[in-house]
C-alpha cells in the first residue's frame, strides 16, 4: 500500500488498539522468582500515547496476559480501556464498538502475532510492527519501521496524527517560541 493510501486509511481512525507483548515492549517477558512480572517500556512510545490521547483519538490496549505493571503503566499514560487476559480479541474489540458507539473502519489495530489476528482482520486499518510474525506482516495494511517495544507505537501515533492533521500541533507545543 502507498503512503497516500495509507494516510488516508489513518484519517478515518477514532480509536487505535494497541497489543501489549511485542508491541508496547519487545515481547520479553521477565519473571522474578516470587512470580512477578516486569515489562520494558519504552518511553517514547509512551509520550506518543499521550500526545494521540490529548489529540483526540481513542486509544485501547488488548492483551492475552493479565498483568499488574500493565494496568499501572495504562492508568499513568490516561489510557482507560485496558482489557487483559484476553484470549479472543475479537470479544474485546466487540466491547470497545458498542462502548465506544464507533464503527469497525473507524479502528486501528497494532499487533505483532497470530492472536491478533482475529481483531486485525475486522478493523479499518491493522498494522504490524517491523518483527511480527510473517503471516501477521502479510495481512497487515502497514508495517512499522521499528520493532516493538522500540519506537514502534510512537511511530503508529505519529502517523495517525499526521493523517488527521494534529501532529503538528503537538509538536508545536514542545518548540521554543
Amino acid at each position: 500500500m502507498d503512503r497516500q493510501a495509507v494516510l488516508d486509511k489513518a484519517a478515518q481512525i477514532k480509536l487505535v488498539i494497541f497489543d501489549v507483548d511485542g508491541v508496547l515492549t519487545d515481547g520479553g517477558l521477565i519473571l522474578g522468582e516470587s512470580g512477578d512480572e516486569y515489562k520494558i517500556f519504552h518511553a517514547r512510545d509512551g509520550h506518543g500515547l499521550v500526545m494521540l490521547r490529548e489529540s483526540g483519538c481513542q486509544i485501547a490496549v488488548i492483551t492475552a496476559r493479565s498483568s499488574k505493571i500493565v494496568a499501572e503503566r495504562m492508568s499513568a499514560l490516561g489510557i482507560q480501556y485496558v482489557y487483559q487476559g484476553q484470549e479472543d480479541k475479537g470479544r474485546a474489540l466487540d466491547d470497545l464498538l458498542e462502548k465506544l458507539d464507533i464503527l469497525a473502519r473507524e479502528v486501528a489495530y497494532v499487533g505483532d502475532d497470530l492472536i491478533d489476528l482475529p481483531a486485525m482482520s475486522r478493523v479499518g486499518f491493522s498494522v504490524a510492527v517491523a518483527d511480527a510474525h510473517p503471516v501477521v506482516i502479510e495481512m497487515a495494511d502497514w508495517k512499522t519501521n521499528q520493532p516493538g517495544g522500540h519506537g514502534a507505537v510512537r511511530e503508529v501515533c505519529e502517523l495517525i496524527m499526521q493523517a488527521n492533521g494534529t501532529l503538528e500541533d503537538q509538536f508545536r507545543r514542545y518548540l521554543p517560541s
